[in-house]
């Protein structure tokens, strides 16, 4: 996917996704404790993975942007996936920057279990807002939370979003915070 953006921090590459990381991403992905707060709860298989990354590989396809793979520089280790997301918040289902219907724009982040604590998702998540608002033009940046997940929580008010309500996203209660840049 060349001319695609990547970014870079202090200790992270934030690059496109590739097949590949199907590799990097499936432990993750396959962790019920990562993933007590994505999607619907439940960890994944290889398959899922894959077709998770396709999804993030299409994203990517039709709006320039998406969910990038994170990279620890010091040892290239695969960290997580962590960057944009389109909604449509009517529906509450993703949808393309394209779309005619209102949209928001999620900074998301999961990171697998080995990186917790570190500070990677709020160094990524930083370098995904900043990218948002000084790159892409975004006015407004939320984030959906599940109940429960304080760590994100945190990482949220650290990149400046604030609550704002509760809302229902798939079968679970959530929570949006905003960023309003406008």
């Amino acid at each position: 996917m060349a001319g695609l953006p990547s970014l870079e921090t202090k200790r992270l590459v934030l690059r496109p996704p590739v097949p590949e990381d199907a590799d990097a991403l499936a432990p993750m992905y396959a962790d019920p404790e990562v993933m007590r707060y994505v999607g619907d709860g439940n960890a994944l298989t290889r398959e899922d993975t894959e077709r998770s990354l396709r999804r993030m590989l299409q994203a990517w396809e039709s709006d320039g942007f998406g969910l990038f793979t994170t990279v620890r520089k010091e040892d290239e280790a695969v960290t997580g996936r962590v960057g944009l997301i389109v909604w449509n918040p009517q529906t509450w289902e993703v949808t393309k920057a394209a779309a005619v219907e209102p949209t928001e724009l999620e900074v998301g982040y999961t990171l697998g279990r080995d990186f917790w604590g570190q500070g990677y998702a709020t160094e990524a998540a930083a370098a995904a807002r900043d990218f948002a608002l000084d790159r892409l033009g975004a006015e407004r940046l939320i984030a959906l939370i599940i109940h429960g997940n304080e760590a994100s929580v945190n990482v949220a008010r650290k990149l400046g979003l604030e609550y704002e309500r509760d809302i229902v996203l798939g079968s679970r209660e959530a929570r949006l915070f905003a960023l309003d840049a406008a």
